[in-house]
């Protein structure tokens, strides 16, 4: 059962969830930048729902500079296995397919907002 706060990135803001690889191919490789979400387990990790609550803020922070999609349990460890970033909870940002940077676990709302700027600055020639 999906905590509430997680649900409520797709079933109240409307995000996509994505339940397999091609959902997440076809999400990334859109035109513009876009954030995966990939909440790890809430019973496990305290964190998780933090981000959930805290990821909202940052998209509305940048007014439609990039959107969301909420990565589903059953495909979670490919998604963390081919961003390379194996700690929850996890931001994985891409611009046109391509990789631009993570952020890996809960951070200071500054953080946030300096890497996030830095993402949007990047080019796909130019993503780590």
């Amino acid at each position: 059962m999906t905590h509430p706060l997680i649900a409520r990135l797709t079933d109240e803001i409307g995000w996509p969830g994505l339940s397999n690889p091609s959902d997440v191919a076809e999400f990334v490789s859109r035109p513009g930048v876009h954030c995966l979400f990939v909440p790890g387990d809430p019973a496990k990790n305290l964190e998780t729902t933090d981000a959930a609550v805290i990821l909202p803020e940052i998209v509305q922070s940048f007014q439609g500079k990039f959107d969301c999609a909420v990565v589903g349990d059953e495909i979670e460890y490919k998604v963390r296995e081919d961003a390379g970033v194996f700690k929850t909870p996890l931001l994985i940002f891409f611009r046109d397919g391509h990789q631009l940077g993570t952020i890996p676990k809960v951070r200071d709302w500054d953080d946030y907002l300096n890497r996030v700027t830095h993402f949007l600055s990047l080019t796909p020639e130019g993503a780590a």
